[in-house]
């Protein structure tokens, strides 16, 4: 994995693991970005998991690296690949020469071709990071006292 050149900070509920539930078998409280991660299915030629949104763009997580609360999710954005500039490969053709694949300067996963809802997308590249920023504020005036305003 590339360390990701760009890292912005987000909600903290975006990167959530989410717990396993047994009795609904599904995962709950898990991030929209946590939650896209897909480097297991890329590498198996699978559907991509839900990508999340990110300034207008779809965007699916490769991974995670940095220690506790450092930690940093890496994304690609996709891009239709009939309007990617560039040489769009799979993860296998990538990868018959993993160390060039590793040195890529765009990323590891850029121009690999991945699906979603039935199309064919492209992962481009450079990645970005997301890491956890500040909750948001539930209420801007919680313990405003409304008192002292008339």
């Amino acid at each position: 994995m590339s360390a990701a050149r760009v890292v912005h900070e987000v909600d903290p509920a975006r990167l959530a693991p989410g717990r396993w539930c047994y009795e609904r078998d599904a995962e709950l409280g898990e991030g929209d970005i946590a939650g896209s991660y897909s480097a297991d299915r890329i590498a198996m030629q699978n559907a991509v998991r839900r990508p999340f949104r990110w300034n207008g763009a779809q965007h699916v997580s490769t991974g995670s690296f940095g220690p506790g609360e450092r930690l940093v999710h890496e994304a690609y954005r996709l891009v239709a690949i009939e309007v990617f500039e560039g040489v769009a490969t799979t993860y296998a053709e990538k990868t018959r020469d993993a160390e060039a694949a590793r040195k890529d300067p765009l990323g590891f996963y850029h121009g690999m071709t991945v699906r979603h809802g039935g199309k064919q997308w492209v992962m481009c590249g450079p990645p970005v990071g997301f890491k956890a920023g500040p909750p948001p504020q539930a209420d801007l005036f919680a313990g405003f006292d409304h008192a002292h305003t008339r």
